[in-house]
């Protein structure tokens, strides 16, 4: 158990109202459990920044605070740099990259006064968790203002491969801010994967042993924390049974659901292609799908979100066009967000959930989709291969969403599945969304980050490096005298007798 206070960076901070949303509430309680503060941006711009947080109302066992943004720091900072630069970035679409001087001067101007205001309030014992893409290179400045406290970041989004990395203006310094932090945790083992082997491929980075990384005088971690939901509440709010029919689809039809907020990540066009593959093959009396689309709209600002919204209202109208009838719509598109005591019941309406992110850190849909289920008649998910959730989720049928073909397969297959298949993997999938608490997930971090003799980051004595070279060497030897035990010692660099090589060698 950490001696200090737990403090948590995020963009946002909920206020005013009970927290609501899994991540959220699972911060709320673990601070409320251990105590500690939480910082976030204020929800109001202001013309003259401050350089302390301003304090918010807060009787839950832990402190809130905001930090000042104006509004060209929102527009620079937040639109330009965090999500026209380092979202599409980590989402591998390099070729929307928007590169502006102005962005990362004030990205770095926010990370910087952020940074300040940090030090002032972080005592020597206390141990900082940052969250996602916006506060990047906060661990950098803490360092250089003299800050040794234990600092973690939790990556929401996929982790950017190297070859999306060599595309980034600031790509020497990228390493450098991710190198300053004690902990990384990801997303998945494949983000894991991504981050070591950026540093592998660095000419100052080397690789120690399970996720250790040496990075010029810094040594950090690199650990994957899968995040989840909490499970058993959306299952209880799904079992709510509506007041009236939300959908008013016939009953020998069939409802199809996608939820995702508006961004070209989420892969929503090529989705309306597989699903009209789907409508093409189908025959004319087999049982009709409804395709329920909801995208609440985001970043309403930025030119791609305008180019995409454009983009499905077409294809929307082209394919209700071409395969609806008079009592039929095949899509329907909600361009807005639904509260969750509608949206719980209407997965567990749903015959099939189509999750067909072209990249994504985790993708929670697909885990409330899950625990929205009936057991006894639960619906399919159907999950593309680039969400993080695909490396656990194993049982959902896995496609390629730049495949239309390859997503009607598995929408034609989701629909016809018999009953048996259906429960048992709904059973294994409910198993995922069990063992990934969003509770659990936020302890395993923090206790990973307060690990007892967890070890400063600096590499400097020597020392830290020779007892981490021993034990690995250690656990090395042991795993070899195991192996030598369970078969024949391997006979290195000489042949076996009365080989022709031996022969040679005599």
């Amino acid at each position: 158990m950490m001696a200090g206070r737990l403090i948590v960076l995020s963009n946002r901070i909920p206020t005013g109202e009970p927290p609501s949303g899994g991540l959220v509430v699972a911060l709320h309680e673990l601070l409320a459990e251990r105590g500690g503060l939480w910082v976030g941006a204020a929800s109001l711009f202001t013309e003259t920044p401050s350089e302390t947080f301003q304090p918010v109302e807060c009787d839950e066992g832990y402190e809130k605070a905001t930090f000042d943004l104006t509004e060209g720091e929102h527009a620079n900072f937040y639109l330009g740099y965090a999500n026209s630069v380092l979202w599409p970035l980590c989402h591998h679409r390099t070729d929307l990259l928007k590169v502006e001087r102005c962005y990362i001067e004030g990205y770095l101007a926010v990370n910087a006064r952020v940074a300040r205001m940090l030090a002032k309030v972080a005592g020597p014992e206390d141990q900082i968790w940052i969250h996602d893409y916006h506060f990047l290179p906060i661990a950098r400045e803490l360092r250089r203002l003299g800050v040794t406290v234990r600092l973690g970041l939790f990556l929401h989004i996929p982790f950017p491969a190297s070859c999306d990395i060599a595309a980034l203006t600031e790509r020497e310094e990228f390493h450098h801010w991710v190198a300053a932090f004690d902990l990384v945790g990801v997303q998945t083992e494949a983000d894991v994967a991504r981050c070591l082997e950026t540093y592998r491929g660095h000419p100052s980075g080397e690789l120690l042993f399970d996720g250790c990384v040496k990075f010029k005088d810094r040594v950090f971690d690199v650990r994957s924390f899968p995040i989840g939901i909490d499970g058993k509440a959306f299952a209880a709010a799904a079992e709510e049974t509506p007041s009236h029919d939300p959908v008013r689809i016939p009953a020998d039809a069939r409802l199809v659901l996608g939820v995702d907020r508006l961004d070209y990540s989420k892969g929503i066009p090529h989705r309306f292609r597989g699903f009209g593959a789907w409508l093409d093959r189908r025959i004319s009396d087999a049982p009709r799908a409804t395709l329920i689309q909801i995208t609440p709209p985001s970043r309403k600002t930025v030119p791609a979100y305008q180019e995409i919204t454009r983009e499905l209202e077409a294809l929307v109208g082209h394919l209700n066009g071409r395969y609806g009838e008079l009592d039929w719509t095949p899509i329907r598109l909600i361009e807005r967000s639904l509260p969750r005591e509608t949206l719980a019941p209407l997965y567990r309406l749903a015959s099939l959930a189509l999750v067909t992110p072209l990249a994504d850190g985790m993708n929670l849909v697909a885990k409330e989709f899950v625990a929205a289920q009936d057991p006894e008649d639960p619906g399919v998910l159907v999950l593309s291969r680039a969400a993080g959730a695909a490396e656990q989720m194993t049982e959902a049928l896995i496609v390629n969403p730049h495949d239309a073909e390859e997503v009607a397969d598995a929408i034609e297959r989701g629909l016809s599945m018999p009953l048996e298949e259906r429960k048992a993997r709904h059973t294994a999938l409910m198993e995922v969304v069990d063992t990934t608490d969003i509770f659990a997930w936020g302890s395993r971090f923090t206790d990973c980050l307060s690990a007892p003799g967890a070890k400063p980051g600096v590499a400097e004595p020597l020392q830290f490096l020779r007892e981490l070279r021993s034990q690995y060497e250690q656990s090395l030897g042991n795993k070899m005298t195991e192996r030598a035990a369970s078969r024949q010692k391997p006979n290195f660099g000489k042949a076996p007798p009365g080989t022709a090589r031996q022969k040679e060698q005599q």
